[in-house]
Formats: C-alpha cells, sequence, structure tokens
C-alpha cells in the first residue's frame, strides 16, 4: 500500500510539474503598475527589409487611463507608434506622435491591420524563434523590459513601409 501511495504522489507530483512548465513556456507577458502586457511579437522579415512591426495586447486594470508613449528595440534604430485604417476603400497609416490611449479597465491592441509599433532601420532580418529585447514606455506606468518573439506570418500580410526606412548615413 506504501508502495502504491508513493508512485501516486509521484505521477501527481509529474502531472503537476509538467503543467507548470508548460505554463511558463507559453506564458509571454509583462507587468508594470496597473498594466499588464501580453504576448509582444513580430513578424519575420526578408533579407533586406528595412522595417518590420511589433504587436501585443496591454490590458489596463487600473481606473485611470494611461497612454503607450514610446518604444525600443535592439534590433532599429528607432521604433514609433503607428495606427493602420481603412477609409472609404483607402488604406492609411498614421504617426501617432502623442502614443497611443489605454483606457481605464480597458485594452490597447497592437494587431496587424491597426496599431502597431514599427521598428524602423532594421540592422538584421527577423528570424522566427529569434527574441528582441526592449522596452515599453508609459505616461504613467513608466518603463518595462520586454522581449518580442519572433513568429513566421499570420493574420493580414504586412504592408509595404519602405517609405518610413531609415536615412541612410
Amino acid at each position: 500500500m506504501n508502495r502504491f501511495i508513493h508512485s501516486a504522489c509521484r505521477v501527481t507530483l509529474a502531472a503537476a510539474l509538467g503543467a507548470l512548465l508548460a505554463t511558463a513556456a507559453h506564458a509571454h507577458g509583462y507587468k508594470i503598475g496597473t498594466l499588464e502586457i501580453e504576448h509582444p511579437w513580430s513578424r519575420t522579415t526578408p533579407n533586406g527589409a528595412t522595417v518590420g512591426a511589433g504587436y501585443l495586447v496591454v490590458d489596463n486594470e487600473g481606473a485611470e487611463d494611461d497612454t503607450l508613449v514610446s518604444a525600443t528595440a535592439e534590433v532599429a534604430q528607432r521604433v514609433e507608434i503607428h495606427e493602420m485604417s481603412v477609409k472609404d476603400g483607402v488604406m492609411t497609416m498614421r504617426l501617432l506622435p502623442d502614443g497611443a490611449p489605454i483606457p481605464a479597465h480597458g485594452k490597447l491592441t497592437l494587431a496587424p491591420g491597426g496599431f502597431h509599433l514599427m521598428l524602423i532601420g532594421l540592422k538584421a532580418p527577423l528570424k522566427e524563434g529569434e527574441k528582441i529585447k526592449g522596452s515599453l514606455t508609459f505616461a504613467k506606468a513608466g518603463t518595462v523590459a520586454v522581449e518580442f518573439k519572433v513568429e513566421g506570418m499570420k493574420g493580414p500580410a504586412p504592408m509595404d513601409h519602405d517609405a518610413h526606412a531609415a536615412p541612410a548615413n
């Protein structure tokens, strides 16, 4: 009987450890103040690309609005916050110099076809599986270090952002 209990305990412990490791492997989030940043990611880019994009979700659990005001990525000369939209069949993209708002008890979603981070002046192509170190700065919550996971193509195809290329040195 004692041997059976020990075996059952080992199996239970192994299952619990496996579940914990699986959760940790899939977890890709950050927290600063009342803001939770979920799954920062970027797309792969072809050789020679000078721009890329970053995506994520910011969940504001607080009672006050906040704003994503800037970002960095070690693979880019600069990062800008943009919004893409379609009006009367015409797709436009605009820089958000004052950042992107995050409503109290709400979310800011940066995703293909909408708000996104433009990684301008890429130093190398973005390859699937890589992790890009960067940071996000919020007006009230401050700055948090993040890693963008580079993933394969998903969602709408990327726009041609050559107009955002970094100036030649």
